[in-house]
């Protein structure tokens, strides 16, 4: 049996899907998101989709390209996933190799990946010469059994409406997403610039549910929310969850977020997920607070390519 590395073709996107859910099942996807991933990336990202193919089934995949949002150039990413069932079988190690001469090419000095906190996958970073950097928890939550701390009534002034209520112009959303990413935690910076390319990768992902996102709302402007994504199954996962800075230390984004798994318990789903930087104190706690457990841990890797 011959393994292969080629690139990504449309009729690969579900099993693609199949292997990311195998391999991370803590995020939602399925075949849409894949293939709007790969449509819509942003052309300065010069992003790039392999497959590791077995005897013609996909047991792997590799997800690369460059830092177009950060201020710093040369920042390279791959994203390499290979289904559990098919792991020792050669898939990893060529779309690793792949992912670093096609980042090479287009100018990438550096290259990060994330790696679960396991050892036999710590050992592979490491072997190709990969060190560890930042790292995040996976986190879960049984919404059919779990008790959810109760709807609060938002503090005078403030309001607190589904994401749809911006669907005539999420223009106010964007810039409230701008802020909130500018300052959250990352080896890396990242800047939201275009709006145009925000709507296609966020507001109009597959993924992102705007009835599920719950947005806090004082004098009709936006200043705090938590995005949800969904995949099609009974999975409801959380995506950003920010708050603008005048309004930061008031709770608004708790509200927003309890309020948004409320919308997903009533709506059928029975699994909350989430993921936070292990250095996310404060947003941790309030997961914990939630009912959230930890389920699984990342570590960031970074090499330098050259």
């Amino acid at each position: 049996m011959t393994v292969i590395v080629r690139d990504f073709r449309a009729a690969d996107a579900e099993a693609s899907a199949r292997v990311q859910r195998a391999a991370l099942p803590f995020l939602p996807a399925n075949a849409a998101s894949v293939l709007s991933e790969t449509a819509r990336a942003h052309p300065d990202a010069r992003a790039r989709t392999v497959v590791a193919e077995e005897d013609g089934d996909v047991i792997g995949t590799a997800q690369l390209g460059v830092a177009h949002d950060s201020p710093t150039p040369g920042v390279g990413d791959a994203h390499v996933y290979v289904h559990p069932e098919r792991r020792g079988r050669g898939a990893g190690s060529p779309a690793l190799r792949t992912a670093e001469e096609y980042l090479a090419e287009i100018g990438a000095a550096r290259v990060y990946t994330w790696v679960q906190d396991e050892p036999a996958h710590r050992a592979f970073a490491e072997r190709y010469g990969y060190r560890p950097s930042r790292s995040a928890h996976f986190l879960r939550l049984d919404l059919s059994g779990g008790m959810l701390p109760p709807l609060q009534r938002p503090p005078a002034g403030v309001e607190i409406v589904p994401g749809s209520a911006f669907s005539d112009d999420p223009r106010p959303l964007f810039a409230l997403d701008a802020e909130a990413t500018a300052d959250g935690p990352g080896d890396v910076e990242a800047e939201l610039t275009d709006y145009d390319r925000w709507l296609a990768e966020t507001w109009n992902h597959p993924l992102f549910s705007c009835d599920l996102a719950s947005v806090a709302v004082v004098d009709d402007r936006p200043v705090a929310f938590s995005a949800a994504r969904t995949d099609g199954s009974t999975r409801y996962g959380t995506g950003m969850t920010g708050t603008a800075r005048a309004f930061r230390g008031r709770g608004l984004a708790k509200l927003a977020k309890n309020d948004s798994l409320h919308r997903a318990r009533a709506a059928g789903f029975t699994r909350a997920v989430t993921g936070n930087d292990t250095g996310n104190g404060a947003m941790l706690a309030i997961d914990r607070q939630f009912g959230y457990e930890i389920c699984a841990t990342e570590v960031r890797h970074v090499r330098a390519l050259g």
